[in-house]
């Protein structure tokens, strides 16, 4: 027997077994209003009352629903509704600048666009949209059964997330139901999830659909808290006030924490309950190192992409290294970890690690050709620069692509350097991440003026804050009377990184 595998399976669980509890723990639209709670039997009646909604609109099958907002209770029902009822959901980073957004809605050829009511997206248009909230809740149909997915199909694209890669303009990931199905189960078997964990969302949900969360915890029915904005202090609140046991996110958020956690009044809530996932670039041991001792909290890593949806690797202290120093315990942390249940791993002759599992998106949206370049004879090429040990497990030490991962959001070099060079007094530029205490990495721009132009350091930044995300722009400027090129006319990134990076052990933060 096959039965296809869609992301409909773990809410249909949810709402069999475990209808009477809690699946949502939102933030309220107004201060003070009532803390917004619903059951995984009430969500699955919001699901349904979304899909019955896009019937009466008439977003048939295969259309594209964009959703730009912050965490909220209302973009994991969409994660849910959309794809389950055989349409595409397009989960959109809020961060964007609007021109930004307008190029993802068009790309993907979304007929329906959700904005979250905090953020201004004047220009931004689609066939219909709907600000999230009052509006939005006319749309919802309670009184009717949605139409069911014709033909459910696991190989059918469930979501579209689009990420900054080597090229100006983001590309959209096309995540089939089979890639997002076994990448949730997969992640919920190594993270150890259970029914009674309680799960906090800091990790962006638009982050990979929230790297699957939303989906293996429903189906395990596991709590889900909320988080609309990362705030260290806020987050060990969270953990006092709802005995939260799970979360992930990028280091920058732990970093966050460990700064509350010096002026917090009274004993760390949490202590020898919680588990984080930190993914996005690897922590400096002496952070994981601090998780642990100071905080009480088991410290686990993930290395993955987008386009594996996103899990390779996953590392946490084997139990033959309890008895190891802290120092070295951390130490051990550091790498990006062992593969996956189904991950297969190699690094290839330039050093580049591939990856082929069924976590592997089906492709980039509307671009054969990235599609062609990334998956190569069956192997996923990530980008990346690693090795494996006699325990095999993997390193990240360095990046390929001419990525900057900074407080765990990509930031394409070539993006930010196209909006230099529309400065007139710019004549060459070249931009790379340089390490960072707080961020992993930052972004600094390397500069060579036009000849008899003047330019200060604040104005360039300026000028890329007016065109890009506040994160895509450079916080330093570094001006230069030439950037060395190859004999090819080739800027050669890692000997510019160089310097910055020297007498660490890898090339990424």
């Amino acid at each position: 027997m096959r039965v296809p595998l869609t992301v409909a399976d773990f809410l249909d669980r949810a709402a069999q077994v475990f209808a009477d509890t809690t699946a949502t723990v939102d933030e309220p639209d107004q201060p003070g209003a009532p803390v917004p709670t619903t059951t995984y039997g009430d969500l699955a009646t919001r699901v349904r009352a979304w899909q019955a909604g896009f019937d009466a609109l008439g977003v048939g099958e295969g259309e594209r629903v964009a959703v730009v907002s912050h965490n909220s209770a209302r973009l994991l029902e969409l994660l849910h509704a959309v794809p389950a009822s055989g349409r595409v959901c397009v989960p959109v980073n809020f961060r964007l600048r609007p021109d930004e957004v307008s190029y993802v809605v068009e790309h993907s050829g979304a007929s329906v666009l959700l904005v979250d009511p905090e953020l201004e997206l004047d220009g931004v248009t689609a066939r219909h949209r709907f600000t999230l909230g009052v509006e939005s809740e006319q749309l919802l149909r309670f009184d009717v059964e949605p139409r069911p997915w014709s033909d459910p199909d696991e190989d059918a694209t469930a979501t579209v997330n689009y990420t900054s890669g080597t090229t100006a303009r983001p590309k959209g990931v096309r995540m089939t139901h089979r890639n997002i199905w076994l990448n949730a189960v997969t992640f919920a078997m190594h993270t150890r999830a259970w029914e009674r964990d309680v799960y906090l969302h800091v990790l962006p949900m638009f982050h990979c659909n929230g790297w699957g969360m939303p989906f293996g915890l429903a189906g395990l029915g596991v709590p889900q808290v909320v988080l609309r904005k990362v705030d260290g202090t806020e987050i060990l609140r969270r953990v006092d006030h709802h005995g939260v046991t799970l979360m992930c996110g990028a280091p920058a958020v732990w970093n966050a924490v460990l700064d509350a956690a010096r002026t917090w009044d009274g004993e760390i809530p949490g202590r020898d309950r919680v588990r984080i996932v930190c993914a996005g670039a690897p922590p400096p041991s002496r952070t994981i190192a601090r998780v642990g001792e100071e905080l009480g909290w088991e410290f686990l890593q993930l290395y993955g992409l987008t386009e594996t949806s996103p899990l390779l690797t996953f590392n946490r202290t084997r139990p033959g290294d309890d008895a190891l120093p802290a120092e070295e315990r951390a130490r051990k942390l550091s790498r990006a970890g062992a593969p996956g249940l189904g991950v297969r791993l190699r690094i290839a002759e330039s050093g580049e690690v591939l990856a082929r599992t069924n976590h592997v998106m089906a492709g980039y949206w509307d671009n054969p050709d990235a599609t062609a370049e990334a998956v190569e004879d069956g192997w996923f090429h990530t980008g990346d620069g690693g090795s494996l040990d006699g325990e095999g497990q993997l390193t990240i030490s360095d990046r390929k692509k001419d990525v900057i991962i900074t407080g765990g959001e990509n930031v394409s070099s070539i993006e930010v350097e196209d909006v230099l060079f529309s400065h007139p007094s710019v004549a060459e530029a070249a931009v790379i991440g340089v390490p960072h205490e707080k961020w992993g990495e930052t972004i600094k721009a390397l500069i060579v003026l036009v000849e008899g132009a003047r330019a200060t350091e604040a104005e360039l930044i300026s000028h890329c804050r007016a065109r890009l995300a506040g994160f895509k722009s450079p916080t330093s400027v570094e001006f230069r009377d030439a950037i060395p090129r190859t004999a090819t006319g080739k800027v050669q990134k890692f000997k510019l990184r160089e310097p910055y990076w020297s007498g660490l052990d890898r090339k990424v933060n």
